[in-house]
């Protein structure tokens, strides 16, 4: 067994400790109970730091690269820390226990999967399936088994969405951040299963099951078609698992034909965007900061959707309309530009100078009409699949996809580069967009 798999699988050891904490919850003083959940992981951290020596078996079990250099097990104690954070917030402010429980199990789980399929085949693709195949495969049978260890319950689909969000955020961060940052991932994946269990999304497990495999499948294809990178990829996916439990069908088949078209629209004519030099870098693959940077007014809207009317005093319908426009101002924006990008005389957007194929806030009649094109498919999406949008709230979504490429021109012509970079632009228009659906659809009375 390598070094790598042998300490990943010790941290899953430790992190096994978590199983303790159904049991000190059960306690009737809650003083007694927080000591007793927090107490195994702290004494893991006090003997990480000052009771285990460098020239010792455990210290070379457990030890990262930069632990040599001090002599201490640094990487182990900040895992125990964050695990005894969220232990005693399990206790004396309610995070669900098997909701912890599940958390550490996903992050210390999934390492170990991903360091056995790494070593199987050295491909980071396969290496981080394995985190976020094993760590959901651990985390909802962690769920179940933590709930029935405890006093509380959890549904099956809210253990399998969970769990999958879970390995899903939990892999994403760890391939955008450095791999010893562990404890800040479990402290975050904890954070937002608890947020999401407070939704109560009240999903069925078929509608579950298949958002994990509808997800997982367009998620592969999009990385194989080389539409996104690796992080772009596992954004992708987990914005659709989000998408379809919280909002629907209809609001998924908005959200992945911007994917989709959009991804393929990058690819069109890729050759004659470079000689022009406007194409997208990484062969038009599209990384996690452009995915979120144009999806991430969606995803806050969608959440807001699942959070109302129960927990906000408001009409559901808004944030449906705020979704649309969202998605159709980023699908205008990628399509004006992908397309209007290839024909020549541009002219700047504030003063209608000609200007050179690629500059920012530079538009043509060509790129505007693909634009309204883009807007009008993800129109007629929501209305072939949503009830509440008619014709007229179609047209509010092709006009909010309008608003939101030509905010995305006069920021590009005039901040773009000194103010915000092209990804603050992207999330600037598409919350313009979103904002005018919200303002529109009130004052029609849609909603």
């Amino acid at each position: 067994m390598t070094s790598t798999v042998r300490r990943a699988g010790a941290f899953a050891a430790v992190g096994t400790l978590a199983f303790a904490v159904p049991f000190a919850a059960g306690l009737a003083s809650p003083a007694a109970a927080t000591v007793a959940a927090t107490a195994p992981f702290l004494v893991v951290a006090f003997f990480a730091m000052f009771a285990i020596g460098p020239d010792t078996p455990v210290f070379e079990i457990f030890a990262r690269p930069g632990d040599y250099e001090d002599g201490r097990l640094y990487g182990l104690a900040a895992f125990a820390l964050a695990a005894a954070s969220l232990a005693f917030l399990s206790i004396q402010f309610d995070l669900p226990v098997w909701a912890f429980v599940a958390t550490v199990v996903i992050v210390s789980y999934g390492n170990f999967g991903q360091r056995v399929a790494h070593r199987w085949r050295s491909d980071e693709v396969v290496a981080t399936a394995g985190f976020v195949v094993t760590g959901f495969a651990c985390g909802t049978a962690a769920a179940v088994v933590a709930a029935r260890l405890g006093t509380g319950s959890v549904a099956p689909a809210t253990a399998l969405f969970l769990a999958g969000t879970g390995a899903l955020v939990a892999a994403l961060f760890r391939s955008v951040l450095f791999e010893r940052d562990d404890p800040l991932v479990v402290l975050s994946v904890g954070l937002l299963l608890w947020l999401l269990f407070e939704l109560d999304p009240g999903a069925g497990t078929t509608r579950v099951f298949i958002a994990l495999g509808v997800s997982a499948v367009l998620g592969y294809v999009a990385y194989a078609l080389d539409t996104a990178s690796l992080p772009g990829m596992l954004t992708g996916v987990l914005l659709s698992l989000l998408t379809i439990v919280l909002g629907g069908y209809g609001w998924f088949a908005m959200l992945i034909t911007f994917f989709g078209l959009g991804g393929l629209s990058t690819k069109y004519r890729y050759e004659a965007k470079q000689d022009r030099g406007i194409a997208e870098a990484n062969e038009g693959a599209r990384g996690s900061g452009n995915v979120l940077a144009n999806s991430i007014v969606a995803l806050v809207a969608v959440v807001l959707w699942a959070a109302s009317p129960t927990h906000i005093s408001v009409d559901p319908a808004v944030f449906l309309y705020a979704f649309a426009g969202a998605v159709a101002a980023a699908m205008t924006d990628t399509f004006s530009s992908e397309f209007g990008g290839l024909y020549d005389n541009p002219r700047l957007i504030t003063t209608f100078e000609r200007v050179e194929p690629g500059t920012d806030g530079g538009v043509t009649w060509q790129g505007i009409v693909a634009g309204l094109v883009g807007a009008g498919i993800i129109a007629g999406i929501a209305a072939a699949t949503l009830d509440v949008v008619g014709p007229v709230g179609a047209a509010l979504i092709v006009g909010c996809g309008f608003v939101g490429m030509t905010v995305d021109s006069v920021l590009g012509a005039t901040v773009e580069g000194t103010v915000v970079g092209n990804q603050g632009v992207n999330t600037l228009a598409t919350l313009a967009a979103a904002l005018t659906g919200v303002g529109a659809a009130l004052a029609v009375s849609l909603v």
